[in-house]
């Protein structure tokens, strides 16, 4: 017999027609495989029994990479083959196309990198069918060489037996090279112009040891390197950078190494050495031998381990953990074109080590944190995106979501796949905008989605809102907390009704006013505001996110409490002069930490708010302040009361900020119940940026699931903004 068999989902670019001819020739079929577009087209003939086992296998144990999302099959007719083989790709219009993230290097490649008597011994570019790069050089659907950044490398004779040879691991590896026909690389000194180095990687670790600050090409783009233990490097960095406090990221040779730093539960070792390779935020030990300036005051460490053949050989010579940062200044996009880094990093970086391997699609580093027991993305993008996430309800024409103005994320949508871009950035700068812009344009090539509808935030001055209303397509706003909602129900396969709590620092609400202590209440497509914070002004507008001071002035007031603060603020909030009220949750927490006295001004966003989660951990149980939760509006003017009294009365602040979190858990908990008790369903949703916060997540959980409540979190995409655009997906195709 001989069957006709199409899989969809992520398979190609995994190894996934070398499994198949493997597979086909271990049950003696004939036939073919062949990449199509969006999917593999495959034709096995023989034996009734073999042909079904085929099918079975392919079913049950495909390639560890694929991820399979539909397979159909039927007979066909006969033709009398007895040899399988792989036919050329097919890249037909039609369908979408699933492109694999960028895998780190597996252990068989390490194996070779190590070994002195093999061809590829310490070659920065090893990999195989099963790792190496994958988004970052595609150009182009179907996924084959020439349309990667490896077509410029003809492979040499060697590669190309390997290549050609079904019995081989890197039977058709795109990305396959050796040292004689791959990439290659070079450092150049802080003007871009070269240096002779008879081994890049001994030359750069050696520099690295003496304070010196590398730009290096990495997957994804540029990073910018230094030894994380010399304070002098690490502070240089933070000047060049302007960077001021926001901690920088660690990369460690191994997980002995990591656990020098650290404590590494074993959730976060296991996500350590996936082969996604993340950072992951991990309690620092005491007298952890980094410098001070890594992460100013920060219990918590970012660590990822190597997850290149270059990174593997660049920790081994330079035997020191090494700051591992974005390579950009301060908000731009981190840079991965050569020229744009040698213009842009030059005076930041003493060095550049550089390959001559273009980088098609810039992709930053992925951050999670363990909270409750399992992972939650801060920002997901190198080795997660752009796998698809499954969506509730069918949208009903191709869609694009544009996400929001901070950690931009995008989204193409069509029928129940949402195709989730790595992270963007934010746009309000220029650069970050225009790459933003790219961004889209690239996705909707690689995935072949021409998008029918734009979905866009509810905020007149989002970029994002303008662009899409420059655009000649329709579209559709949803607000911001809806999209936070929508999110959350997405990713756990659920379309409501519910009780979302959705508690951010900013967004757009639909009477005009700044939201983001919001409690909804209903479904997928269709939301109401149930409950919220009392609201405050903002005095200053958006310059109170970076003066907390200015909100713990109008919290203050708003309680009776007296204030220092200049006349001609206080006449601007009276008169709502650049004072919008705000509801914000993180505008609450920006407060709290002003008044204990703990953060006056911000120098990244959140910033306040984690550090009062920071001032919070380890401290014991503390009873939360009073709170009035009778009716929609939440009153916090007796929390600020007996929080203003504890600090005037010298109460430590590790205490105050313990009983501050314990008092959000209370809203949460109270609320919940109460709209429960007026008909509001059981089902929970948790999303917003401030359920980043491991105590608040954990707790608030622990504290609902008590009272009889099902508690849904995001575990797939980010609780900020980063996981809007899936919230806006889902909603839309719930209201059509």
């Amino acid at each position: 017999m001989r069957t006709a068999i199409e899989v969809s989902g992520v398979v190609q670019g995994v190894g996934f027609r070398p499994f198949v001819h493997s597979l086909a020739s271990r049950f003696g079929l004939g036939g073919f495989v062949r990449n199509c577009t969006g999917r593999v087209v495959i034709e096995v003939e023989g034996d009734a029994p073999a042909v079904d086992a085929f099918v079975g296998e392919l079913r049950e144990r495909p390639p560890p990479l694929a991820r399979i999302e539909a397979i159909a099959w039927g007979e066909v007719q006969s033709r009398g083959e007895s040899e399988f083989h792989i036919e050329p790709s097919e890249a037909r219009e039609g369908g979408a196309v699933f492109i694999s993230p960028d895998v780190a290097t597996c252990a068989d490649c390490l194996r070779e990198l190590d070994d002195p008597d093999d061809r590829r011994f310490r070659h920065p570019f090893i990999n195989c069918t099963n790792c190496g790069p994958r988004l970052t050089i595609v150009a182009g659907a179907p996924y084959d060489r020439e349309r990667t950044s490896m077509a410029r490398f003809a492979m040499c004779e060697e590669c190309r037996r390997e290549y050609e040879d079904p019995r081989d691991r890197r039977f058709h590896a795109q990305p396959l090279c050796c040292p004689r026909c791959g990439p290659v690389l070079s450092v150049l000194d802080g003007r871009g112009e070269p240096i002779e180095a008879i081994d890049p990687i001994v030359h750069v670790a050696a520099a690295l040891r003496t304070g010196r600050i590398v730009a290096i090409k990495g997957l994804g783009g540029y990073h910018l390197a230094c030894d994380a233990r010399n304070e002098s490097a690490v502070g240089a960095l933070r000047a060049r950078k302007l960077r001021e406090e926001k901690p920088f990221a660690l990369m460690v040779a191994d997980l002995a190494a990591a656990d020098t730093l650290a404590h590494v539960s074993a959730v976060e070792r296991e996500l350590l050495v996936s082969a996604a390779r993340p950072i992951v935020l991990l309690r620092r030990r005491d007298g952890a031998p980094v410098a001070g300036s890594v992460a100013p005051h920060d219990p918590l460490l970012g660590i990822m381990l190597p997850y290149t053949p270059l990174h593997h050989l660049l920790l081994r010579e330079a035997r020191m953990p090494l700051v591992m940062t974005s390579g950009n200044r301060c908000d731009e996009p981190i840079a991965h074109d050569d020229g744009d880094a040698l213009e842009r990093l030059r005076g930041i970086a003493d060095l550049f080590l550089v390959h001559d391997r273009p980088i098609h699609t810039r992709c930053d580093d992925s951050v999670l944190r363990v909270a409750g027991g399992s992972a939650i993305f801060l920002r997901r993008s190198r080795g997660y995106a752009p796998l698809p996430l499954q969506l509730p309800v069918a949208l009903g024409e191709p869609s694009l979501a544009l996400g929001g103005q901070l950690k931009s994320v995008i989204a193409l949508g069509e029928a129940k796949r949402a195709f989730l871009s790595h992270h963007l950035g934010d746009l309000d700068h220029p650069a970050a905008f225009t790459a933003w812009e790219q961004s889209i344009a690239r996705y909707r090539d690689l995935c072949r989605i021409e998008p029918r509808l734009l979905v866009h935030d509810l905020h007149p001055d989002y970029a994002s809102t303008r662009w899409a209303e420059a655009q000649p397509f329709p579209r559709l706003a949803v607000q911001h907390h809806h999209a936070h909602f929508a999110s959350c129900l997405a990713e756990n396969g659920e379309r409501g009704p519910a009780i979302g709590v959705c508690f951010d620092g900013t967004g757009y609400g639909i009477d005009g006013t700044i939201w983001g202590g919001e409690f909804l209440v209903g479904d997928l497509g269709r939301v109401e505001r149930a409950a919220h914070l009392l609201p405050v002004p903002m005095p200053g507008g958006e310059q109170a996110i970076r003066d907390p001071w200015r909100m713990a002035v109008s919290y203050l007031r708003a309680a009776g409490e007296p204030v220092e603060a200049d006349g001609a603020l206080l006449r601007a909030m009276d008169r709502g002069v650049n004072s919008p009220l705000t509801s914000s949750m993180g505008r609450l927490f920006d407060a709290a930490a002003a008044i204990v006295g703990l953060r006056r001004s911000a120098t990244y966003e959140g910033q306040p708010a984690i550090e009062m989660e920071w001032l919070a951990t380890g401290a014991g149980e503390e009873a939360p302040y009073p709170v009035d939760l009778d009716g929609p509006v939440i009153d916090t003017r007796p929390l600020i009361r007996a929080l203003a009294r504890d600090v005037r009365e010298g109460t430590p602040t590790s205490r105050i900020a313990r009983r501050f979190h314990a008092t959000v858990v209370e809203m949460i908990a109270g609320t919940c119940a109460a709209l429960r008790q007026r008909g509001a369903p059981r089902t929970v949703t948790l999303s917003g940026g401030v359920f980043m916060n491991a105590i608040l997540l954990e707790e608030a959980s622990r504290r609902l699931e008590g009272d009889g409540f099902r508690v849904l979190r995001h575990r797939i995409v980010p609780p900020n903004d980063g996981g809007l655009a899936l919230g806006q997906l889902a909603a839309a195709a719930a209201m059509e």
